[in-house]
């Protein structure tokens, strides 16, 4: 049985927010919760992914990332260099916008290196924290599949996405 572990981005996932939809609808789903969520250190948010998911087999864990998450789980693939079921990327945002926007440099380079199990990476062709290309290239890097949704915004709660179906076949069709 998969095991699915969800990585918020910068300010965490509030209660309206479809990581939180997921986490609380769907079987075997928890959060990976982060000292500071509007402080992030993404080291130590990394090394807080490796230690939820320590004691699973690494066949069935599923990370579900969205915005900052998805650059940590970039980030935990990296340093930790493990191999696991498979990754939802949703809404990666630019590091150069993140820098601006968070006003703290949290990256030295945009994180660039393959990742060496499956991943989706989903985006938003009207998202304020990266382009519909900056998206793609990361796919690119990354070794992601890339899906276009449109005009989705941060495809946050704010854009009108807490409940978020799409979403989880999405997921679904990744695992599966």
């Amino acid at each position: 049985m998969n095991q699915y572990f969800i990585i918020p981005g910068y300010g965490g996932s509030g209660p309206d927010h479809w990581q939180t939809y997921f986490e609380e609808t769907q079987e075997n789903f928890q959060r990976v919760d982060q000292k500071d969520w509007n402080n992030p250190d993404i080291a130590e948010w990394a090394e807080n992914i490796d230690k939820a998911i320590a004691g699973y087999d690494p066949d069935s864990v599923v990370l579900v990332a969205h915005s900052l998450g998805c650059l940590t789980v970039v980030e935990w693939a990296r340093h930790f260099n493990r191999k696991i079921k498979a990754a939802l990327l949703v809404a990666p945002p630019d590091t150069e916008v993140l820098h601006q926007k968070v006003e703290k440099t949290l990256f030295e380079e945009s994180p660039r290196d393959k990742i060496l199990f499956p991943t989706t990476l989903v985006a938003s062709t009207n998202d304020p924290w990266a382009t519909i290309e900056r998206a793609q290239f990361y796919a690119e890097k990354w070794g992601s599949d890339f899906i276009n949704i449109g005009e989705a915004g941060h495809i946050n709660n704010l854009s009108g996405y807490g409940i978020w179906d799409e979403g989880l076949e999405i997921l679904n069709r990744l695992v599966n």
